[in-house]
């Protein structure tokens, strides 16, 4: 029987999943479809349809998946999982490969995050406490003898994140939480160390690690100003980052297994983002579907057919065993000037895919129009370089940043570079021997 695939998201991510399915073994056995808010050429080219159209809007996807006949659908973005796109889908009898919503809060609500974390003896748990009211939160980081990570309950794009003693004092902290008015915020102790991300599929009581990933996500060169949504990111030619030791990956693992565990009926993506500290693997959060910039790095390194995981989990089976290549890769992402606090969108990008070398190139939050490529107030597209080591993949991203040039865009450039990684290395040998 024919498939027909449903591809719901328009970003980097999606463009990465888009790639894996286009070159699956299988790729004659299946049509592709997608739709997204913004025209992605690169998913559109992969693609026998393209739909516009709002993928929080849970009924829309639905109808579009009926009226393309979709067999099994992928899910990209975390805002239709939090509205509940893959039991709508379900209901509709197509097969998402995604948590459920009442799963998928543990990304979408970070209290709920910690609770159960808390309550199901989840490792990896900083303290915490939240707060309803900001009067009280302002109060309790007073009190507090250390730094916290200040974080609204709901999702903000990994842009939503205050640290004190690292970005903000803690009277600033203070006048952020009453500027903003947030619901519900989660106060937790600030983890010192060097962040990591393993991503893991999930189905039919299997779950299957990635390799780990290191994003950066400050908008600037050296680790400095605002956070973004990731500005670029890196692995090594294993599963371990340079600073991690196989015994860290193994940490990081059972976390990820005991919150499968724990949450019983999950399917789909769980992202885990750590913070590697001196005393063992922390949890920093949870997502429920691949990271971006993070699917980029693991994608076009999966040898296993993609297309293969997820009619393995739609048909109850096992999944087939992850085969990863052992190589390094190196992501650096192009943004509108200005962002993350002050976007500059409708900036037109001149993309000339030719020169980007050996390089894979993933459109992102771009808005392709009948007269080119639009900036939108996301980021605009990645370069990822694959090679046997760190040092040669950064190299091939570097070397195919060309593409379109800098002309109102934003890059970081230091992103894989040998004196960043070895920076990291001896943070966290540092940190090991205090």
């Amino acid at each position: 029987m024919s498939e027909t695939v449903l591809l719901v998201g328009g970003g980097g991510r999606e463009h990465a999943m888009a790639r894996a399915l286009a070159d699956s073994p299988e790729s004659d056995e299946f049509d592709l479809y997608a739709c997204a808010g913004n025209r992605n050429p690169g998913i559109a080219r992969l693609a026998e349809g393209f739909e516009i159209l709002d993928t929080s809007d849970t009924e829309a996807v639905v109808d579009y998946a009926e009226e393309i006949g979709a067999t099994l659908a992928v899910i990209g973005p975390e805002k239709p999982l939090a509205e509940g796109v893959v039991d709508a889908l379900e209901d509709a009898g197509v097969y998402a490969f995604g948590p459920k919503q009442a799963d998928a809060q543990i990304e979408v609500d970070k209290s709920f995050q910690r609770d159960f974390m808390a309550e199901n003896d989840v490792p990896g748990c900083p303290d915490y406490a939240v707060f309803d009211d900001m009067d009280e939160a302002c109060a309790y980081i007073d009190e507090y003898d250390g730094d916290l990570a200040v974080k609204p309950a709901g999702l903000t794009g990994g842009k939503g994140v205050r640290v004190t003693g690292d970005q903000i004092t803690k009277e600033e902290a203070k006048e952020y939480l009453q500027a903003e008015e947030y619901d519900r915020v989660v106060l937790e102790e600030r983890l010192v160390g060097e962040e990591f991300t393993v991503q893991a599929f999930v189905a039919n009581g299997d779950v299957l690690i990635m390799p780990a990933v290191q994003d950066h996500k400050r908008a600037y060169e050296g680790d400095e100003g605002p956070n973004t949504g990731g500005m670029g990111s890196y692995t090594d030619a294993s599963f371990q980052l340079p600073f991690m030791t196989e015994m860290d990956s193994f940490e990081a693992m059972e976390v990820i297994k005991a919150t499968v565990d724990a949450l019983d009926d999950y399917r789909g993506i769980l992202y885990g983002q750590f913070m590697l500290t001196a005393d063992g693997v922390k949890v920093v959060e949870f997502n429920a579907r691949f990271g971006d910039p993070e699917a980029m790095n693991v994608m076009p390194i999966l040898e296993t057919d993609f297309f293969e995981v997820l009619t393995a989990a739609r048909d109850g089976d096992r999944l087939p065993e992850l085969d990863f290549a052992e190589q390094a890769t190196v992501c650096k992402y192009a943004v509108p000037a200005g962002y993350p606090t002050d976007p500059q969108a409708g900036t037109k990008v001149k993309v000339d895919e030719d020169s980007a070398g050996d390089a894979l190139l993933y459109y992102a939050s771009v808005d392709e129009r009948d007269d080119g490529i639009y900036t939108t107030t996301s980021r605009a597209f990645a370069v990822v370089g694959v090679a046997d080591t760190i040092a040669d993949a950064e190299e091939i991203a570097e070397d195919a940043l060309a593409v379109a040039g800098e002309d109102g865009l934003h890059i970081r450039h230091d992103i894989g570079k040998a004196d960043l990684v070895q920076r990291r290395i001896d943070h966290m040998a540092d940190l090991r021997d205090e």
